[in-house]
């Protein structure tokens, strides 16, 4: 079983960045995809970023790309979102998420999720 925590939300203004952790317990295999999903009020949860463990190809929404990257420390067993330039379309509240096989980057798919932390960005 593995279990997730996300940590390094908070409030910051327009332009700022933040850096979002995810430590994970448990065995995670290289084959495994790691993934930031987000929601934002009456909005549906949505695919942010994901690395696959072991290649370490990375994917990315387009709404993020070039502002956001997502790395991992194989060795903590740990991955990170770097969030730079931030905007207040990107408050939501962020969870990092596993899918054991594979790089899905649908919600249905992912078969760990942490609690989320929430990231506000006001104007």
């Amino acid at each position: 079983q593995v279990e997730l925590g996300e940590s390094g939300g908070g409030l910051v203004q327009t332009g700022d960045s933040l850096r979002l952790s995810c430590a994970a317990s448990g065995r995670i295999y290289s084959s495994a995809f790691m993934a930031w999903f987000r929601q934002a009020p009456g909005k549906e949860r949505e695919f942010v970023a994901g690395i696959r463990k072991g290649v370490g190809n990375t994917y990315y929404a387009d709404s993020v790309k070039g502002r956001f990257t997502i790395s991992r420390v194989n060795a903590e067993n740990s991955f990170y979102l770097q969030m730079n330039s931030l905007t207040p379309e990107d408050t939501a509240v962020y969870y990092c998420a596993v899918d054991r096989n594979g790089y899905s980057r649908e919600v249905r798919d992912m078969d760990y999720w942490g609690k989320g932390t929430l990231v506000t960005v006001s104007s």
